[in-house]
């Protein structure tokens, strides 16, 4: 069995031998119905969180990581930035007729490697074959569902609030344009593709009043911005000197005429909370291993008509930041 057939999505004998064969051997340890439909589990956590997200990220592999850690990282994230520990998943994989068996199991690999990391359980997943052409390769669907620790929500945001950002920005969506043979850059950048809870995990356990949380993907910082710009009616002010942006992805953006602040993210967060909490805040999460968190701004009262995320250079000089429009890049996750 060296490629995808589309018997294998027949339902009879060449479907159990695909997942016999192939899906077993990396993913049976975390399944909770094992030769079952579906999956049981209490839920007597409390409240819960989930998230769903489709992904057909081009290409399959990318410096720094792959479609199968991109979709367990990324949903695991959604849940995470609702103040959520992930906890379970249901996986569905779209297979495209002719797809390489090995190409298949490097990405199982992938998957079960953060899974573990995760300490997540499965609790049903799905396999379809479809004809050539119909898809590219593969897609992947993720849920995951996690117990709320310190629930966080956009509705919280409030005039005052400080605005911390996590990490540098921009390489993921860096890694994907250079990754692409049509733009055929070269560069040593890897994707920020990683689970963030474990660098939450501590934070959520205090007392602080975290009101916000969200990771800059899609529309990258520029999008999240944006979105709590309006959804608090409010103006935003970055102090665009705060925002760490790899030298390499600068490089990019100079040469393809991009903007680092509207470029995905998988690894990359915003916090925002009370003024007075940022400071324990920031100390913890440099604890927790993310040295680059910084403070990047804050929230403001609205000066004109509509909200505005306002950037403004250390020399004082201030200019709008935009939502992004149109389509960037597509298939980016």
């Amino acid at each position: 069995m060296q490629r995808i057939k589309l018997a294998h999505g027949s339902g009879g004998a060449a479907t159990q031998e695909l997942i016999s064969n192939v899906f077993e051997k990396y993913l049976s340890s975390f399944l909770q119905g094992f030769g079952e439909d579906g999956g049981i589990f209490n839920v007597d956590m409390g409240r819960l969180a989930v998230s769903t997200d489709s992904y057909v990220v081009s290409p399959l592999f990318f410096p720094g990581g792959d479609i199968g850690k991109l979709s367990i990282c990324g949903s695991c994230n959604d849940v995470a930035m609702m103040g959520a520990k992930p906890k379970f998943l249901t996986l569905g994989f779209i297979l495209e007729e002719g797809l390489e068996i090995e190409t298949l199991q490097k990405i199982l690999e992938s998957m079960a490697q953060e899974i573990n990391k995760n300490d997540l359980k499965i609790l049903s997943a799905d396999t379809k074959v479809v004809p050539k052409g119909s898809v590219d390769k593969i897609f992947i669907n993720s849920t995951a569902i996690g117990e709320i620790i310190k629930p966080c929500s956009v509705k919280n945001l409030a005039n005052g609030d400080a605005i911390i950002l996590s990490s540098p920005i921009g390489a993921h969506g860096g890694v994907i344009f250079c990754a692409r043979n049509e733009i055929n850059l070269k560069s040593d950048l890897k994707s920020d593709c990683r689970s963030l809870f474990c660098f939450l995990d501590s934070l959520l356990q205090t007392d602080l009043n975290l009101h916000a949380l969200r990771d800059a993907t899609r529309g990258g910082l520029a999008a999240v911005l944006n979105e709590w710009a309006n959804s608090a009616n409010c103006d935003i002010l970055i102090q665009e000197d705060e925002i760490k942006i790899p030298k390499e992805v600068g490089g990019i953006c100079e040469i393809l005429g991009l903007e680092a602040y509207s470029l995905a993210n998988e690894g990359a967060f915003l916090l925002a909370l009370p003024k007075d909490e940022a400071k324990k805040a920031l100390e913890i999460l440099h604890q927790a291993g993310l040295g680059d968190a910084s403070i990047i701004g804050e929230i403001r009262a609205k000066s004109l008509s509509i909200p505005r995320v306002i950037l403004q250079n250390s020399w004082g000089s201030m200019r709008f930041l935009d939502n992004p429009v149109g389509e960037l890049l597509p298939r980016i996750c």
